[in-house]
């Protein structure tokens, strides 16, 4: 549950918001360690941080550029994918989905 939208009432109240993020690992040796790869918590943390209590922002695509810049940071993830959907948002006719999907690739300079 966020406060995020264009309008005042969105931002005034609390709505849901489905959020999937995909990550590309640089490295494919784990061997069952966790701190050799990515871990789940952060993930949850980076939407906490970023979504649910963050200030509101106008845009789901504000929301991804934001989860990327604090994911990103992780020498670990090579790429991400991020899949937010907005269940409530205010259409002007019944039914639809809101769904915004960002990808990002890290660029590796020579």
């Amino acid at each position: 549950m966020a406060k995020h939208g264009v309008f005042d009432h969105e931002k005034d109240r609390e709505q849901p918001f489905v959020i999937s993020i995909w990550a590309t690992l640089t490295s494919d040796l784990i061997e069952d360690d966790i701190n050799q790869t990515l871990n789940y918590a952060d993930l949850q943390a980076a939407v906490d941080s970023e979504v649910v209590n963050s200030k509101p922002v106008n845009l789901m695509e504000t929301l991804c550029s934001k989860l990327v810049a604090k994911l990103s940071t992780n020498l670990l993830i090579s790429a991400i994918s991020i899949r937010i959907e907005k269940p409530d948002a205010p259409f002007p006719h019944p039914g639809g989905l809101a769904i915004v999907e960002h990808e990002w690739t890290r660029i590796e300079v020579l």
